[in-house]
């Protein structure tokens, strides 16, 4: 069936052509015969209690020097669409939020947005893993320096993080004769008035951070491990890492099953798991990536597999 699908993103001709995860779902679409329209967040309005958007006619191509094009400006109702993928990359501030609001109104009408709109707003990266403590690292969430120093000095190497953040921007590893440790828990959490989370160091990030890719609850059966560079511990990509696919461990299944139920309660079909060894240390439910660096690697497909998931529910909707 033909479907009409749109994307919320950032500006396409920025997008990195040979790793971008968006590109390889609308190239799936595309391949279906589905009709694709190209939005940003400022072409979103509401009137008369009606969320429309200027939206553009796409066209994708798998040519790294002419991979998309837009047709004329046409100002629609949302829910002409069938489906809206949301892809708008972090930072996650408030007019992300009223995006989701905007999207939302369409969502109620019977539009199928990808990923949830209240989940999306409800489920922060770094806070909803914390939902499945037998899968985490042991941590801490406070705004409290106090408390965090004392959590430092308990565990002696210690990570902090912003509950915001992504690529991994500001995290820094406290160690435990780190005479900076005051410094950074006054610079994250604002002098006490910004929650943070910490997060006892994992020795295993040496051997990568890994991204499991979850569908509809179910996990894609090979992960990318973001290799960190030496002497550094973090192996997020957009912090040097360096990618490397590889198949699932036993306990990275396990993680997957522990977590996967609550992704098809809520609407999230298309997630990615972050895990350090044995830990569970973030969901991304917002703009997750790596689809194509598997993809790449093992011909799996992926964004199919997302299309015919989404296919499925609009089939029961």
């Amino acid at each position: 069936m033909s479907r009409k699908i749109g994307v919320v993103m950032d500006p396409i001709e920025t997008i990195n052509y040979k790793k971008d995860t968006t590109l390889g779902l609308l190239w799936a679409a595309r391949d279906r015969g589905w009709s694709l329209f190209y939005m940003q967040q400022k072409d979103l309005y509401l009137a008369d209690g009606i969320a429309r958007a200027k939206m553009r006619p796409l066209e994708v191509r798998e040519d790294p020097t002419d991979y998309y094009s837009l047709g004329d400006a046409e100002d629609r109702d949302l829910n002409d669409l069938d489906i809206i993928l949301m892809r708008k990359d972090p930072p996650f501030d408030m007019e992300f939020v009223y995006t989701t609001q905007l999207l939302e109104n369409a969502e109620r009408r019977g539009t199928l947005i990808v990923n949830r709109c209240a989940s999306l707003r409800d489920c922060n990266e770094k806070l909803f893993a914390t939902q499945f403590p037998q899968c985490c690292p042991t941590l801490i969430v406070s705004r409290d320096m106090q408390r965090l120093r004392a959590f430092h000095a308990e565990h002696g190497d210690v990570i902090f993080k912003p509950l915001d953040g992504m690529g991994g921007s500001s995290i820094f590893r406290a160690k435990a004769d780190d005479s900076n440790v005051s410094v950074i828990l006054e610079t994250l959490t604002q002098h006490g008035t910004q929650t943070i989370m910490g997060q006892v160091y994992l020795p295993q990030i040496t051997a990568g951070d890994k991204r499991i890719l979850m569908i509809n609850g179910e996990p894609v059966p090979y992960c990318l491990a973001r290799v960190p560079l030496a002497g550094e511990s973090r192996g997020n990509l957009a912090a040097g890492g360096t990618g490397q696919v590889q198949p699932l461990s036993t306990r990275d299944q396990w993680i997957a099953a522990q977590v996967g139920p609550t992704l098809r309660e809520r609407g999230l079909w298309f997630v990615g798991l972050d895990v350090i060894g044995d830990y569970l240390t973030e969901i991304n439910v917002t703009s997750p990536t790596c689809l194509r660096e598997i993809e790449r690697e093992h011909g799996l497909g992926i964004a199919n597999q997302l299309m015919d998931c989404i296919d499925a529910q609009l089939g029961s909707a």
